[in-house]
C-alpha cells in the first residue's frame, strides 16, 4: 500500500488534521465526492419508471451501486438494501419481523445503542423478553452463556461484530452456529467491521448484516442491510409507498421481490451512488491489505500508549483480538478535556464520552464519564501516531 498516494485522494487531509475518529465517521475520498456530485451535475433525476435519458442513467447507476456492494460482500444484488445508516437497518429488521408474546431476543451488554434500544422497544410494545449476555471488561464472552441463553423461544440473536467502545473482535461465526443450531435468526451489527475486514457474508453465516456507509468512506446518510435471500418473504417492510410495489388496485397491493421491497419512496440516490464508489475504492486497495496495515498501526499505538505511565488502556491487550478502536483515560482529566486539549494543542481529532454504549461503560467497565477514544483507518500513518503520543504526554 502506498500510503502517501492514498492520502492524496483525501483533499480534507490538506487541512493538517490528524484524524483519529474514524470509528465515528470516516473521511471521504475525492472519488466518492465526485461520484455523488456527478449525479447532481450530470443526470439529476428520479429513478425507476422514467423513460428520459437522465432517469435511465440515474436508475442504472443506482442499480450498479447495489451490485458493487453485493460483490464487495460476496452476495447477490437482491439481498442488499440501501438504508440511511446502520441504525435504520437494525430497526428495519426489528420492526419487520412478526413478534409474539413469549418470543425472546438474545443480545449483549457490549452493544451500541442501535443494537440495544430496538430490542427494549420490542419488549415494551409486544412483551418480548430481552436476554443480555455480559462480557468481561476486555469484551470477551463465554460461548456457554449463549448456549444457555438461546432457547426454543429465541426468535433473534443480535450481536456486534466489533465493539465500538473497546475494539474487541467478537466471535460472531461461533455465536451464529449456536443460534442456527437452536433455530434462531442471527443479526450482526457490522458497523465497525465492514470498513476494516474482508467479509464474505455467505461464509460469515448470518441472516442479517447491517452497517453504515459513512464509516467506510461513503457519504453520510447511507447504510447497508443484507437480508438473506430466503428470508425476504418472511419479513414485511415497515414502510410502504412508491417504488417498492409490483401493483396496486383499490383494495390490494403486491410488493416487489428484490431490494426494492424495502426501499420505499425516493431514496438517497446520490448517496447510494457514492456508496458504490466507496466500496469500489476499498476493493481496489484490497481489504486484506487494509487489515494488515491497520494491525501494524494498532500495534504501534498500543505500544505508545502503554509507555505512558499514568494512562489506563481498555480493551484486549492482544492486537490480534482487536481493531484500531482504542479507548483510554488519564487521571485528573475527563475524556472531554483530553479530546479538547488534543484538538487545541496538535489539531488531533479523537472521540470522547460514552460512545452510545452506556450499559457497558456504566455497568461493566464502571466508567460513568466514558473514555477518550482514538480510532484508526488506513489513511493514518505511523508518524501521526508518534505525534499523537507526544501530544498526549504534553497534555497529561
Amino acid at each position: 500500500m502506498d500510503i502517501e498516494r492514498i492520502r492524496k485522494d483525501f483533499t480534507i487531509l490538506k487541512k493538517g488534521v490528524i484524524y483519529l475518529d474514524s470509528a465515528a465517521t470516516s473521511l471521504t475520498p475525492d472519488s466518492v465526492v465526485e461520484a455523488a456530485k456527478s449525479y447532481y451535475y450530470d443526470y439529476n433525476a428520479n429513478i425507476e419508471r422514467g423513460v428520459h435519458s437522465f432517469s435511465q442513467k440515474a436508475s442504472r447507476e443506482y442499480e450498479i451501486a447495489h451490485s458493487k456492494v453485493a460483490d464487495f460482500f460476496g452476495v447477490d444484488e437482491k439481498e442488499i438494501v440501501f438504508t440511511t445508516n446502520c441504525t435504520y437497518g437494525i430497526n428495519l429488521v426489528a420492526n419487520s419481523l412478526r413478534w409474539e408474546k413469549g418470543d425472546n431476543v438474545v443480545t449483549t451488554l457490549l452493544e451500541h445503542h442501535s443494537n440495544y434500544l430496538p430490542w427494549l422497544r420490542l419488549r415494551d410494545r409486544y412483551g418480548v423478553e430481552v436476554k443480555r449476555i455480559k462480557p468481561t471488561k476486555e469484551g470477551f464472552f463465554e460461548l456457554k452463556d449463549f448456549e444457555d441463553a438461546i432457547d426454543s423461544n429465541t426468535k433473534l440473536v443480535a450481536i456486534t461484530h466489533v465493539s465500538n467502545c473497546l475494539g474487541v473482535i467478537v466471535p460472531v461465526r461461533e455465536i451464529g452456529e449456536i443460534a442456527y443450531r437452536k433455530n434462531a435468526l442471527f443479526l450482526v451489527d457490522g458497523a465497525q467491521s465492514a470498513p476494516h475486514f474482508s467479509i464474505n457474508l455467505r461464509k460469515l453465516g448470518c441472516d442479517f448484516f447491517a452497517c453504515s456507509g459513512h464509516k467506510m468512506l461513503g457519504p453520510t446518510g447511507t447504510g447497508i442491510l443484507y437480508i438473506k435471500d430466503d428470508l425476504r418473504d418472511r419479513i414485511e417492510p415497515f414502510e410502504v409507498g412508491g417504488g417498492m410495489i409490483n401493483s396496486v388496485d383499490i383494495d390490494n397491493y403486491s410488493l416487489a421481490d428484490g431490494w426494492e421491497k424495502f426501499e420505499a419512496g425516493t431514496p438517497n440516490i446520490a448517496g447510494g451512488i457514492g456508496l458504490g464508489a466507496a466500496v469500489e475504492y476499498l476493493k481496489n486497495i484490497g481489504m486484506k491489505n487494509i487489515e494488515k496495515y491497520e494491525r501494524k498501526l494498532t500495534r504501534k499505538m498500543l505500544e505508545g500508549l502503554r509507555s505512558l505511565e499514568k494512562l489506563t488502556l481498555f480493551g484486549p491487550s492482544d492486537p490480534e483480538k482487536r481493531t484500531g478502536v482504542i479507548p483510554f483515560k488519564v487521571p485528573n482529566m475527563s475524556p472531554h478535556e483530553i479530546a479538547f486539549a488534543l484538538d487545541e494543542v496538535s489539531n488531533i481529532a479523537i472521540r470522547s464520552g460514552l460512545h452510545c454504549c452506556h450499559p457497558f461503560l456504566k455497568s461493566v467497565l464502571h466508567e460513568p464519564e466514558g473514555t477518550a477514544r482514538a480510532s484508526l483507518y488506513f489513511y493514518n500513518t505511523e508518524e501521526e501516531i508518534d505525534t499523537f503520543i507526544e501530544a498526549l504526554k504534553e497534555v497529561m
